[in-house]
């Protein structure tokens, strides 16, 4: 799941007091720290990091091959490419 609705909000001075807590606790929800009572930052565990981080890329990547495609001039045939890169 790339999106958890389910928030944990806690201000910077608890969340300072007990850091280890909110550190076990991001590793099943995001644990959001409010400062005068705004956002100030996320903690999420480093797996649903590396998932967002793996999905924005997958989306950029997405976003360029559109953008290649979409530019004028004749395209590259997919057996050449493959070709080139030792795929055949």
């Amino acid at each position: 799941m790339l999106y958890n609705t389910d928030v944990v909000k806690i201000s910077v001075s608890k969340a300072r007091e007990r850091l280890s807590e909110v550190v076990e606790l991001s590793q099943s929800e995001p644990v959001e720290l409010e400062h005068y009572g705004r956002r100030a930052a996320v903690i999420i565990s480093p797996a649903q990091y590396d998932e967002m981080l793996e999905a924005l890329e997958e989306s950029q990547d997405v976003a360029a091959f559109d953008a290649a495609i979409g530019e004028p001039g004749d395209n590259i045939p997919w057996n050449l490419v493959k070709a080139d890169l030792g795929w055949q």
